[in-house]
């Protein structure tokens, strides 16, 4: 079971694409402290966040699509209310 994201048992829970977006900005808010820091290890440390906010945005992207594709389907999601997943078991 998940602890984060919205389910039937959670129903409090988060949406991914909401998660992702709130954990990109907590990195890019620790970026801009060590932009600064000339150090090889601060520098390193930088270079990864960058790759990690690409792949971020990336995720982002794709879970606004499958929220996307869902609403179309199956229309606006209950599962925040304690209704049923709109696929799946």
């Amino acid at each position: 079971m998940t602890h984060y994201l919205v389910t039937e048992e959670n129903p409090e829970g988060q949406k991914l694409e909401d998660a992702l977006v709130m954990i990109r900005s907590d990195i890019i808010n620790r970026c801009t402290k060590i932009t600064d820091d000339t150090r090889a290890e601060a520098q390193a440390v930088l270079s990864n966040n960058m790759r990690i906010l690409n792949l971020l945005t990336d995720a982002v992207d794709l879970a606004l699509d499958s929220t996307r594709v869902l609403d179309k389907a199956f229309g606006p999601s209950q599962a925040g209310k304690g209704g049923p997943p709109r696929i799946g078991n």
